[in-house]
Formats: C-alpha cells, sequence, structure tokens
C-alpha cells in the first residue's frame, strides 16, 4: 500500500494556558554530541549598574536533526518577514507631472 498522494496535517492541541506564549528578550544556545537546548529569557535592560537581572520563561531541547530545520524555518520566515518590512518602506513615488 503507498501512501503517496495522502495529504497529512498535523492535530496539535494546547493547553489554554499555554496559548498566550511568553516573552523573551535574550536566548542562549548549548549543545552537546546528543541535542542543542535553547533557553529563553526575559532581561531587564534598563539596569545601570550590576548585575543584569531575568528570568528564564522556558527552555527547549532539541535534537540536530530538527535544530537544522528550525533553523531553516527561521531564515525562511526571517526573509519573507524582511520582505514585507522592506516593501511597507519604499518611498511613494512622486507624482506624475500630468500631460496636456
Amino acid at each position: 500500500m503507498e501512501d503517496e498522494g495522502l495529504d497529512r496535517q498535523l492535530n496539535i492541541h494546547f493547553d489554554p494556558s499555554l496559548l498566550a506564549g511568553v516573552y523573551a528578550n535574550f536566548a542562549n544556545v548549548s549543545f552537546s554530541d546528543y541535542e542543542f537546548t535553547i533557553t529563553f529569557a526575559r532581561i531587564d535592560h534598563e539596569v545601570e549598574e550590576g548585575d543584569v537581572p531575568g528570568v528564564v520563561v522556558t527552555r527547549v531541547n532539541a535534537s540536530h536533526t530538527f535544530m537544522r530545520e528550525l533553523i531553516d524555518a527561521m531564515e525562511d520566515s526571517w526573509s519573507k518577514w524582511t520582505t514585507t518590512q522592506g516593501i511597507k518602506n519604499l518611498p511613494e513615488a512622486p507624482p506624475s507631472p500630468e500631460r496636456d
């Protein structure tokens, strides 16, 4: 039996408490022989002296294979976003002179 032509869709469910997501403005990436770990944190950059306070909001462990797929997906999304921003920020064309 061949699976060609069959469309499969992800059926992912969220715990309602996770729907809002979390805010992070800092990430640290580390790795071992087995996996990558991305630690997301919220850092208070307004502190002028001493240690900069922050709190870890989540940590994600991922296989090397998934990490490559994640990087590719992020690069694709970044490219699309920068294209959209570039279009939004194009200068408007000057009005064309009317011909009589």
